[in-house]
């Protein structure tokens, strides 16, 4: 009889000295406009040490948003946006976590951005994992991906005199993650 070996769980806890969740969208069609969410909460739950199928569940605060412009911050957490007041939380749930070799994976999930729900695929850079001088295990990625704002109802524009958008429709998705469990 063949015996079935159970990896013990893991839960990983977010390192938020060495991590960001951030983002850039076009500003006047010529330069991007960059930003990052400074609070957010991240649970990652692993099959022992191996992330393949890990759970990942990650919950922003939109009224963080910080692009080292209050006017713009303001806006963005304003209703012509995030609509901060009515939706504060941007919310992530993982549905496959797939390792593609053993420095990249593929992070399928669910991103809800004033309740409204779609499926969103992240590249997964994987930085590996070592044992830091404390005794615990540390693993770090970095996190890419794209959507269309407004599939997001994130629709605000203004059209430009000498022709395009104010803002662009496609916003990048980045995350540098690192994590940590005991041994």
């Amino acid at each position: 009889m063949e015996t079935i070996e159970k990896k013990e769980v893991k839960t990983w806890n977010l390192d938020p000295s060495h991590s960001s969740v951030h983002f850039a969208v076009k500003h006047m069609v010529i330069s991007q406009t960059k930003g990052v969410f400074q609070n957010y909460r991240l649970n990652v739950e692993s099959n022992g040490l191996e992330f393949t199928d890990a759970t990942i569940e990650l919950e922003i605060d939109v009224n963080s948003i910080n692009t080292n412009s209050s006017d713009m911050d303001n806006h963005l957490r304003s209703a012509d946006f995030f609509d901060a007041e009515k939706f504060p939380m941007i919310h992530f749930i993982s549905t496959s976590m797939t390792k593609v070799n053993d420095e990249d994976y593929v992070l399928k999930g669910d991103l809800t951005i004033k309740d409204i729900t779609k499926p969103i695929e992240f590249k997964v850079s994987y930085g590996g994992q070592l044992l830091d001088p404390w005794g615990n295990i540390r693993a770090g990625f970095t996190l890419e991906s794209s959507v269309d704002r407004f599939d997001y109802g994130l629709t605000w524009n203004a059209l430009l005199e000498a022709g395009g958008a104010m803002v662009g429709k496609s916003v990048k998705l980045m995350a540098e993650i690192e994590v940590v469990t005991p041994k």
